[in-house]
């Protein structure tokens, strides 16, 4: 997040676009500092399926200088979607 930025991060939905093999996820916020907090850790997601990390009935906020994090075990076999609300923090 940028300066006086605060994210709502309202889902996070992995997707395994293998049609083959099962790939295994991270994502994770990375706090301002060194900080890190994993809200999957090493989760397969078999062949064409879809994991929802965080769904709307439990959102996140990121503040300036938090990252959201996220990495596949295998290069091209997870794509991710977030949707998120950016609110002024000023």
């Amino acid at each position: 997040c940028g300066s006086n930025e605060l994210y709502k991060i309202n889902s996070v939905i992995v997707a395994n676009v293998d049609g083959t093999d099962s790939v295994n996820i991270d994502v994770a916020v990375h706090l301002d500092g060194d900080d890190r907090f994993y809200l999957a850790k090493t989760v397969a997601v078999p062949a064409d399926s879809t994991l929802v990390v965080i769904g709307k009935d439990s959102p996140i906020y990121l503040e300036e200088g938090d990252e959201l994090e996220a990495r596949a075990s295998a290069d091209n076999d997870a794509d991710i979607c977030v949707s998120y609300e950016q609110l002024d923090d000023a």
